[in-house]
């Protein structure tokens, strides 16, 4: 599952720490995504895999910094997401972050309406929980690769599913759409 630009490593490292918090949780609802880890790994892995070593790095060091202190970021952003606690961190970054990736949700579910069924209400719960989770620095310089994004043309959401889509053996979101469709 790796990367050619040397993030490979640094992703499965973040996605092992990721699923070790996982699998503790006791949620009921997430029963079925412990009993394939492999998908939980898959999907994590491409969402990171749009991320910048300075992200990567950071994200890393959020998660070893909260295992140090006995806290499962997992556990608070599933608890975030159902309302059990109050937020965990305001940072006026997190409603940026969320309306740019919200924004390119939109997109992908407009030219792929099959394969991406929008729910804004949804998106945004579950991504606010997470970014929540994540250290002001990791914010920071997430914010700075989507900005860099923008400034390119490039929709990273695009990019993070081509990645999944390609490890289960599609060659496009076209061939994935068109496979939905059929």
């Amino acid at each position: 599952m790796g990367l050619t630009d040397g993030r490979g490593k640094i992703i499965e490292e973040i996605v092992e720490k990721e699923y070790k918090m996982f699998e503790s949780l006791i949620v009921r609802d997430l029963d079925r995504c412990k009993d394939n880890p492999r998908t939980f790994k898959l999907v994590r892995w491409a969402y990171f895999s749009v991320f910048s070593n300075e992200a990567l790095q950071s994200y890393l060091m959020d998660l070893e910094e909260a295992e140090k202190h006995n806290r499962n970021l997992l556990e608070e952003k599933y608890a975030r997401i159902d309302e059990l606690i109050p937020r965990i961190k305001e940072n006026s970054l997190i409603d940026k972050i969320v309306a740019i990736r919200l924004e390119w949700m939109r997109e992908l579910a407009s030219k792929y309406p099959y394969t991406f069924q929008m729910d804004d209400t949804s998106f945004t719960i579950y991504l606010r929980s997470e970014l929540e989770t994540y250290s002001d620095r990791t914010l920071k310089l997430i914010y700075r690769d989507l900005q860099k994004a923008l400034k390119e043309g490039k929709n990273l959401l695009k990019e993070q599913y081509e990645h999944l889509f390609s490890k289960v053996g599609y060659n496009s979101l076209e061939e994935v759409e068109r496979r939905k469709v059929g």
